[in-house]
């Protein structure tokens, strides 16, 4: 068979924050080449698939790959020459059953997932497709032509930046737009004018490991005022054309069953800090909020889905770590309306494909995201189109690891001509009726 994998070779390479990760290669019987390498996380949910390091402090103070990579050259090529690359579902479930383990543990998700997507990018040159139209057909869509509304993430706090700001990232969503190039375009421009407000303002114009600003700043209302500062100032409507978003990433300062946001000394039981959401969406315009609650707190996220659900779209990131049996637990226990789809977390790419097919039988949201430490790998914009999904999450308007994925979404807009479309309203399902009224 042409589609054949005749070579695999992988090799540390490093992510977006200077750390090692890992790049694996594929060859196919007719020249066919596949090249795919895994992001990293720095605020991880706790039953996210396994990150291999090697724990040598001589190395990269113990975070060097080089048993993960190990592992693809030896022990996942030997199994995997020969087979067709074409099957991605075979090829997977080979990885799966070779590491035996739940968490990808033993040969490391890191390793599994570069071969995972490494093969598919193979296959889809093997096919002569670009990438996202070989996804679509995995994925069982017959007209990948729908654009996702992009949040952007304009100012960072949290894991992200080493200031005193709690909640994680501050997005902009440009939902009222006919194009997708149109949305990046408004970011743009807020992120620009941003940059003029803090300068104005005597504040850093320092930027965190997604592009956002990180300025010091007295407190997490402060940051949302900023971020609607700079939507007005470079001329654009909230509300309408422009919404915000918020990732709460609130797993991170979770303590004994209390929320504790170290910027203003306050603590909160799970009711009081459902209460200061419902204030914050009373008077802000935000229409999505990720990770208001933590991963744990499984009764909170039934409340504050039962308030807010039919008004807010409430994204489980940590809470849902793009695994499917979890994803149906929470969609059984009435937790959140919406999934952030990671493919680190998992691990493969057949069990992203299964997490998304669950969401959107489901009218969940789905927003197919990047990590904090990033390559300049693309297969994200690719497989936002090739779902439908609708929504994603690749940072701000600078640095090249997140811009590449902006260039390839308008790219492919490019390439699809008078056929593209742009999710718009469309992407938010769940809080779909709050845009009609």
């Amino acid at each position: 068979m042409d589609a054949e994998i005749s070579a695999v070779k992988a090799a540390e390479i490093l992510d977006s924050r200077g750390n090692p990760t890992i790049q694996t290669e594929i060859w196919l019987a007719d020249g066919s080449l596949g090249a795919a390498s895994v992001p990293s996380g720095a605020s991880t949910g706790s039953l996210e698939a396994l990150e291999l390091r090697d724990q040598d402090s001589s190395r990269y103070f113990g975070k060097g790959v080089l048993e993960a990579v190990a592992n693809v050259n030896s022990e996942i090529c030997s199994h995997l020459l020969g087979r067709d690359a074409t099957q991605q579902d075979k090829l997977d479930e080979c990885l799966l059953e070779l590491d035996g383990t739940p968490n990808k543990g033993r040969l490391g998700a890191n390793a599994v997932l570069s071969v995972s997507l490494a093969a598919a990018k193979a296959a889809a040159a093997s096919r002569g497709l670009p990438l996202y139209a070989h996804l679509a057909d995995l994925f069982g869509n017959k007209n990948p032509d729908i654009l996702p509304v992009p949040q952007m993430n304009i100012l960072n706090g949290g894991a992200h930046a080493d200031n005193q700001v709690d909640f994680q990232e501050f997005m902009v969503l440009p939902v009222g737009v006919d194009r997708f190039s149109e949305a990046v375009r408004m970011g743009a421009e807020i992120f620009h004018t941003l940059r003029g407000i803090l300068n104005g303002k005597g504040l850093s114009t320092g930027i965190g490991d997604e592009g956002g600003f990180a300025p010091e700043l007295d407190s997490n209302e402060e940051a949302v005022n900023l971020v609607i500062d700079a939507v007005e100032q470079a001329g654009f409507e909230l509300e309408t054309q422009v919404f915000l978003g918020l990732d709460v990433a609130s797993s991170e300062f979770f303590d004994e069953g209390r929320y504790v946001l170290a910027s203003d000394g306050s603590s909160y039981t799970t009711e009081e800090f459902i209460g200061l959401m419902s204030d914050w969406i009373g008077r802000f315009p935000i229409i999505s909020v990720e990770d208001p609650l933590s991963e744990t707190d499984w009764n909170g996220w039934k409340s504050i889905t039962q308030k807010h659900g039919s008004d807010l779209q409430l994204t489980g990131d940590d809470l849902f770590v793009t695994n499917p049996e979890i994803l149906r637990r929470g969609i059984t226990r009435g937790a959140g309306n919406s999934v952030l789809v990671k493919l680190n977390q998992i691990g493969s790419l057949s069990e992203t494909l299964d997490t998304i097919r669950i969401a959107q039988s489901e009218n969940y949201g789905v927003t197919i995201s990047h990590r904090s430490g990033e390559t300049t790998d693309t297969t994200i914009a690719d497989l936002a189109v090739a779902t439908g999904a609708g929504q994603i999450k690749t940072g701000s308007l600078c640095r090249s690891e997140r811009v590449a994925k902006y260039n390839r979404l308008m790219m492919i807009e490019n390439s699809l001509g008078d056929s593209a479309q742009f999710a718009g309203p469309r992407g938010f399902p769940s809080v779909l009726k709050k845009f009609k009224d």
